[in-house]
């Protein structure tokens, strides 16, 4: 009996090591959109983190915000054999080639944090959050906010033609559409920075009566808000009073401005895409199960109310934002 006991023992070591050893031997292509934003940074930052601790071997590539790039790096990953591709694509179209194939490869697919608009059969999964709803959140928070009374609204887009822009603008536009006090008046692309976040800002300023016709900002993301709360300080009003300012990501600067009184609230969209990837890769490579076409994040609200910010901030300030 204990013959078989240390047998079944030293099995069980075996194959204990065997699963690190392919653990550790597994090699990740990275295609990311590039540095456009703090939270892009903290996403890049958190995939390297959770590929490290797995043992998993991350090869990056940062697109510089161009789909071509990204394109000529998938071609890349495909080529030099490995296991698996996440990329989190700058905008949604275009990429039935490129992911056939990696299909016809058998190289498994992850898209973070953004979707495409090509056949659910080329790719694994994608991790990403419920961006009509991160934008539903933020306008229901501005109707309840302004609380029936006339807002007249400037809106700060994503990068034209990327799944956050179009879905953050439609889930918003579908919170105030019941509510005939919120009218958008100027909307137009920041391209996610803060400095043309900023830029745009300034052209909104001037064209609205040097900001006196706005009554909020919608941004797509903290880092224009970040930009365009510069511009409504330069333009000699206060952010976050004669201009209400609500923003997705949660990234920590918004929280300083939060802390200030110059944001008024803002959506988290988690940095950590990747880990849900890497569990699901895990599973696939076990036993062949498909995840779910879809593995949704949480959307959660911030204000100034809900929690400190300043405590926030220095929670979120060590993820490499």
């Amino acid at each position: 009996m204990n013959i078989l006991r240390k047998l079944a023992l030293s099995a069980s070591v075996i194959a204990l090591g065997c699963t690190s050893a392919m653990a550790a031997d597994l090699t990740v292509g990275f295609s990311q959109i590039g540095s456009e934003s703090g939270w892009r940074a903290a996403e890049t930052s958190v995939t390297k983190q959770e590929a490290e601790k797995r043992g998993i071997t991350l090869k990056f590539a940062d697109a510089q915000q161009k789909q071509e790039n990204q394109i000529k790096a998938l071609r890349g990953f495909i080529a030099q054999g490995v296991d698996a591709i996440l990329v989190a694509p700058v905008v949604a179209t275009g990429w039935e080639d490129v992911l056939t194939e990696a299909k016809e490869a058998n190289i498994p697919v992850f898209l973070l944090d953004r979707t495409v608009d090509s056949d659910k059969s080329l790719y694994l999964t994608a991790v990403t959050s419920d961006l009509v709803h991160e934008g539903n959140v933020a306008g229901t928070w501005l109707a309840d906010e302004t609380k029936g009374k006339d807002c007249a609204i400037v809106e700060l887009q994503g990068t034209t033609g990327s799944s956050p822009a179009i879905d953050r603008k439609k889930g918003f536009e579908q919170a105030i559409a019941e509510h005939k006090n919120l009218k958008i008046i100027r909307s137009q692309t920041g391209d996610f920075t803060r400095a043309k976040g900023k830029e745009v800002m300034e052209s909104f300023l001037k064209a609205e009566n040097g900001g006196k016709n706005i009554c909020a900002l919608y941004a797509h993301n903290d880092d224009m808000a970040v930009g365009a709360i510069e511009a409504i300080k330069e333009a000699g009003l206060k952010p976050g009073k004669d201009i209400l300012v609500v923003s997705i990501d949660a990234v920590p600067d918004i929280f300083k401005a939060m802390a200030a009184g110059e944001a008024n609230a803002t959506v988290e969209l988690t940095p950590n895409m990747a880990g849900p990837a890497f569990d699901a890769l895990d599973a696939y490579l076990k036993d062949k199960k498909e995840p779910p076409k879809w593995i949704q994040t949480e959307s959660k609200l911030y204000t100034p109310t809900s929690e400190d910010p300043m405590k926030v901030y220095e929670l979120k300030k060590g993820l490499g934002y």
